[in-house]
């Protein structure tokens, strides 16, 4: 039961990315390019997934498990620090430069184009790379 409501959850999210033209790079660059042809509709999108998200996550900060029974994991970070300014700059420069981020890139491999393949992959090499690493700066972290 708990498999088919996740899945029904990702059905539900990747249709309604595909709906708001999240699929779409050239919609997505659109949006970001605020010095030419900017296209507002996608903040717009956002705004209406700021209003749907800010109760449920009050709702879920005074929760221990979630509706399914599972254990609650919120972040629990509220530091701004040189790590997330930089992850923040990397995940906005691969955004800018492709048009796609992780959950619309996802649901655009339906579509069956090489671009949100080769976008896919790339974002795979890079979630790998940053694993290595991170385990690597652990073990120093340890070491020392």
């Amino acid at each position: 039961m708990k498999t088919a409501l996740a899945l029904l959850a990702g059905l539900l999210f990747g249709t309604g990315l595909i709906l708001a033209g999240m699929t779409n790079p050239a919609k997505v660059l659109a949006f970001l390019d605020l010095a030419g042809r900017w296209d507002l509709s996608l903040g717009l999108v956002m705004l209406g997934a700021l209003a749907a998200a800010t109760p449920a996550y009050a709702l879920a900060g005074r929760r221990r498990r979630t509706l399914l029974g599972e254990s609650l994991q919120l972040p629990g970070a509220t530091r701004i620090d040189r790590r997330l300014l930089l992850g923040s700059a990397v995940f906005g420069a691969g955004w800018g430069l492709a048009g796609y981020c992780p959950g619309p890139a996802v649901a655009s491999l339906a579509s069956g184009g090489a671009a949100p393949w080769l976008f896919f992959l790339a974002m795979l090499a890079g979630m790998g790379m940053f694993e290595l690493l991170e385990r690597r700066h652990v073990r120093r972290l340890g070491a020392a």
